[in-house]
């Protein structure tokens, strides 16, 4: 069985109570920080596990934004 990860929360909520309709939740904060690191590491790729290196980096920003 997987260990859960820290997603981060939602990266862009929005609240549409206003206008009478549920939050949205967006994307994970997670999933937003491997997207960024994937821009740079698609610039320059050394190897077939890029994807696996940008949630490494999400997970390693995540921990160090909840010390």
């Amino acid at each position: 069985m997987s260990e859960e990860k820290d997603d981060g929360g939602p990266a862009f909520p929005v609240d549409r109570a206003n206008w009478g309709m549920d939050r949205l939740p967006g994307m994970s904060l997670r999933d937003f920080f491997a997207g960024q690191a994937l821009v740079g590491l698609l610039a320059n790729p050394e190897d077939g596990s890029i994807v696996k290196q940008a949630y490494l980096f999400a997970d390693a920003m995540l921990a160090e934004r909840n010390k």
